[in-house]
């Protein structure tokens, strides 16, 4: 499967809220695998209290499906709880290499 599309979440824990972060990222990695069209989802942490999500699709419809989907609504949950409003940027994908 190709991909094309591509989100990049980024999120800035809350004061002493990394670790919640941290294991809420956990949890949602069970929320995408009942999305066919997220073909990979990573969560990342790119500095102590700053963490992503960087996740790709075949084309526009999977990735809308994702927004619209468990992962988004659970963010919009826990907005104000554990982290500040997520920074989303949609991507296009250039190139890709995937497991077969």
């Amino acid at each position: 499967m190709s991909v094309t599309k591509g989100l990049l979440v980024t999120l800035e824990a809350l004061p002493g809220k990394e670790d919640e972060v941290q294991e809420f990222l956990g949890i949602g990695r069970g929320l995408v695998e009942e999305e066919p069209a997220t073909v990979a989802w990573f969560a990342i942490r790119l500095g102590p209290s700053t963490f992503g999500i960087f996740d790709v699709f075949p084309d526009d419809a999977g990735r809308d499906a994702h927004l619209s989907g468990a992962v988004a609504t659970a963010l919009g949950e826990q907005t104000g709880k554990l982290f500040s409003e997520p920074t989303i940027e949609k991507l296009d994908v250039l190139a890709s290499k995937l497991p077969a």
